[in-house]
């Protein structure tokens, strides 16, 4: 179904969809990864963001998403200046992540660093602004950004579904979408819960304190 977002596109600091707000979006979700503003991040452009992403503006978008700024934050057009005077440590190269027919031409893998926390994160713009993370830490995923979203690591142990979808029902918290992947049976389950309200800290902290929870984020809803 095509949506009145699809025709108009969404508000935003220009030129392009794709290459601007769809870019600044995957870079705040990569920021919600590490819970806050990284002090460093490499930022590997593949196809389309390699080739013409400069003149589109998709570094300053995706620089911008990492200190916060959303797509129609004016703060976006100078926000390599704002992120060298602001201590964020940014580099960008340019990488093939996979053959054109498998890998979206806008994708972009980011590592981003804050403290001792280290994550790695591959999305792709889709056009229209909508985006959609495939990867986390080496974990496949489908993150739209069209939620508020928690995500974690948990050891696999019986009942740790259960567990963590009746505390986000204790906060009054209603779970749009549930996604579980594992490497291996008894291995670490990485897990995405989508939520149609925003969960606060204290969500994030009780679900932290569980003894089989290795880390958990909160990601904020991106999408319009």
């Amino acid at each position: 179904m095509v949506s009145l977002l699809d025709i108009i596109g969404p508000v935003m600091v220009g030129p392009s969809s794709s290459h601007t707000a769809g870019a600044c979006r995957l870079g705040l979700l990569a920021r919600g990864l590490v819970g806050g503003t990284p002090e460093r991040a490499t930022v590997e452009l593949h196809g389309s963001f390699a080739r013409t992403g400069e003149g589109h503006g998709t570094d300053k978008a995706i620089v911008g998403g990492l200190m916060g700024f959303r797509p129609d934050d004016e703060r976006l057009r100078d926000a390599l200046g704002i992120a060298e005077r602001d201590g964020l440590d940014y580099r960008f190269e340019k990488t093939t992540l996979g053959e054109d027919n498998v890998v979206h031409p806008n994708t972009v893998r980011l590592t981003v660093e804050r403290g001792t926390r280290r994550s790695v994160m591959t999305g792709s713009s889709l056009g229209a602004g909508r985006v959609l993370v495939t990867e986390i830490d080496g974990y496949p995923v489908e993150v739209t950004g069209n939620y508020h979203t928690v995500v974690l690591v948990a050891e696999d142990v019986k009942g740790s579904i259960a567990a963590i979808t009746h505390l986000l029902s204790a906060f009054d918290l209603n779970i749009a979408t549930l996604k579980v992947t594992r490497r291996q049976r008894g291995g670490d389950a990485f897990m995405v819960y989508e939520m149609d309200e925003a969960p606060d800290e204290r969500v994030r902290d009780v679900i932290r304190a569980l003894p089989w929870v290795k880390w958990a984020f909160r990601l904020d809803k991106v999408g319009a």
